[in-house]
């Protein structure tokens, strides 16, 4: 039976005695009266109580007390008092177990309905996937099912068309919409070469594309199982919460107990008057704000930032992003556009640029790819190369058309540069290019300069960060006046350069000895530093193996999403202790009122309206968290196109 079901049970029979509470102080006595109130909270403990009871057995069992303990012993204990009252002649107090019944299931409600509210947005996303595409199968397009369409299928778009699934354009030009999914509100253009993906809207264009990744593997089926997980995760600091419940509810019971004896006892008041404040002690101190306090914010908070292309994997993230000081990035791909052009080369341009490609066509680096590109414009044929060898962090060696040749840094040259070269590669590093070393037989031949152009929203994302109070590293394996010279264009605070692969982990490290630090990136070798930083931020563009590495995925690409996500999960976190606070102040007051402790005065709280304020402390906790959809995540500078 759902939670729903059972709090309908619950206010529907609990209603007539609620009127008889109201109506009994003007001497007006509903028919049947006991016995009436016996048959309905006797359906109600059995309908919407029950659960309470095994809950709480079953950590009985376990040698642990929960949240359910106080209730099902508050209600238990009120319920078989009444038996007995009614039959030996003593007042009965049916409509307090009932009424505390339905209080507390008002709370679930809450809760549950927060939950939905939470995931609403993650569902709607899930719900916005095309049914069918237009798939081109021998020279026709045939309207086939999502479901069977598989990779390398040519997929036709029409305008205003919903893209099926992920892949790669091939033909057409277009601009689609990719907000529901990237949280972009412009439509971005596209063309042969980009990539597009499943959910998104197509604009006024016809494109034909090539599915790369279908089903479960698409975008849209990653980010809602990311942000599912997310949301049932657990922060760490939730298991001080269940320590803190651990041994909060046996206190609790010592201290209702005390409440009976000194009532009874001391003070001399009946049985019924004693266990009224005692009962009162064990249902006002229920901590069910005290749970609802991490989770809720947690499940808001995670779905806030999908909401902004922002995917937070657990609760773990939004502890570890409390207190980061020190923000790493790499540069290519990063900070950088990560697509580096051929602008100088020094020497036979021919000959330089033929013997570089012939080696860089079997390379997977970065630079390799300009170089081949730069061989094609120039419409070189490029010979084959055998021996071919990767030197990590250096370059790559290998035969080419029966001489031995090379291509790298100047580490892979060492001491093969002539000297007029050396002051040439100078200059080219000082106006931030990348110089790749071409030798043959042992000596160098010419110098290829390339260079990479920092994206257009770098510098205001490192300010946004500044102005947060945050340092800021670039870690790359680039030599030092390239990756200086790229720094001081984006605002960089540090440069660490000259950093192989391997060792990035271990300078995150050493930055780590003096604070915790967060580390963005995107390629395979920055997964090691993804890992091994106190926080791993992965670039939406970047490799799987990034991608899973990192904590934090931000969709856009945008490097000004590093600044909204740190800001939301503070924030997040922040709204986890803030709703503890409050749900441990509200029990800790709470409970000397319950007691009697101000009864002189006149201040007392019945069973039921502890209930009712137990339920109010969980309500307050929800709407704190709900409170986070709310946030602002900052106006974004203008940047130059």
């Amino acid at each position: 039976m759902s939670i729903r079901t059972r709090f309908w049970v619950a206010l529907v029979l609990s209603l007539p005695m609620l009127a008889q509470m109201v109506l009994m102080p003007f001497g007006i006595m509903m028919p049947g009266g006991e016995w009436l109130a016996l048959g309905l909270t006797t359906v109600i403990m059995a309908v919407t109580a029950v659960p309470f009871w095994r809950s709480a057995w079953a950590s009985f069992t376990k040698h642990h007390a929960n949240m359910d303990t106080l209730v099902a012993l508050g209600t238990a204990i009120t319920y078989f008092y009444s038996l007995y009252a009614m039959a030996t002649g003593r007042p009965v107090f049916f409509e307090t177990a009932a009424v505390v019944v339905t209080f507390i299931m008002l709370g679930q409600v809450f809760e549950e309905r927060m939950r939905d509210n939470a995931s609403n947005a993650v569902a709607k996303l899930a719900n916005l996937q095309a049914k069918d595409a237009g798939v081109v199968r021998d020279g026709r397009v045939v309207r086939v099912p999502i479901d069977q369409i598989v990779v390398g299928d040519r997929i036709r778009v029409l305008p205003g068309e919903k893209i099926a699934v992920d892949g790669v354009i091939v033909s057409g030009t277009t601009s689609i919409d990719e907000s529901m999914v990237t949280g972009e509100s412009l439509p971005v253009a596209k063309a042969a070469g980009d990539r597009v993906i499943g959910a998104t809207i197509n604009g006024t264009g016809t494109v034909d594309f090539t599915a790369d990744k279908v089903g479960e593997d698409t975008m849209l089926a990653q980010i809602v199982a990311m942000v599912q997980n997310a949301q049932n995760s657990h922060a760490p600091i939730q298991k001080l919460t269940d320590k803190v419940a651990d041994v909060f509810v046996p206190v609790v019971l010592i201290a209702a107990i005390a409440t009976f004896w000194i009532w009874f006892v001391l003070v001399g008041a009946g049985v019924a008057t004693s266990l009224i404040f005692a009962v009162s002690v064990v249902v006002i101190a229920c901590p069910c704000a005290l749970g609802l306090a991490t989770p809720t914010a947690l499940m808001v908070g995670t779905g806030r930032a999908a909401r902004a292309g922002i995917l937070i994997k657990n609760g773990e993230v939004l502890e570890a992003a409390n207190g980061i000081d020190t923000v790493v990035f790499d540069k290519t791909g990063t900070i950088t556009n990560g697509t580096p052009v051929v602008t100088d080369v020094i020497g036979d341009e021919t000959a330089v640029v033929r013997l570089a490609a012939a080696l860089e066509a079997a390379s997977e680096h970065p630079l390799a790819a300009a170089v081949v590109a730069k061989a094609e414009a120039l419409g070189l044929t490029v010979p084959p190369v055998a021996d071919f060898a990767a030197v990590a962090g250096k370059g790559v060696t290998g035969t080419v058309a029966g001489h031995s040749a090379f291509v790298g840094s100047a580490k892979l040259a060492s001491g093969a540069v002539p000297t007029a070269l050396a002051a040439q590669a100078t200059a080219l590093q000082d106006a931030a290019k990348t110089v790749v070393y071409v030798g043959e037989n042992g000596a160098v031949v010419g110098l290829i300069a390339i260079q990479d152009t920092a994206k257009a929203t770098s510098q205001a994302a490192i300010q946004a960060l500044h102005d947060r109070g945050l340092k800021t590293v670039m870690l790359t394996g680039d030599n030092e006046r390239v990756a200086s010279a790229i720094a001081k264009q984006v605002g960089i605070d540090q440069v660490i350069a000259d950093v192989l692969p391997q060792d990035k982990a271990e300078a995150v490290q050493r930055l780590q000895a003096s604070g915790k630090v967060a580390f963005v990136g995107d390629g395979i070798n920055d997964a090691p530093a993804l890992t091994t930083a106190d926080l791993g931020i992965a670039m939406g563009s970047g490799t799987d193996i990034a991608i899973d590495a990192g904590g934090i995925v931000l969709v856009k690409n945008d490097l000004r999403d590093v600044a909204t996500a740190l800001a939301l999960s503070q924030k997040t976190f922040g709204r986890i202790k803030l709703n503890l606070f409050w749900a441990f102040v509200y029990n800790v007051l709470g409970i000397p009122v319950a007691a009697g402790v101000f009864a002189a005065l006149g201040v007392t709280l019945s069973p039921e309206l502890a209930g009712l304020a137990m339920a109010a402390s969980s309500l307050s906790v929800v709407t704190s968290s709900l409170l986070l959809n709310r946030t602002k995540l900052g106006v974004r500078r203008r940047v130059a196109a």
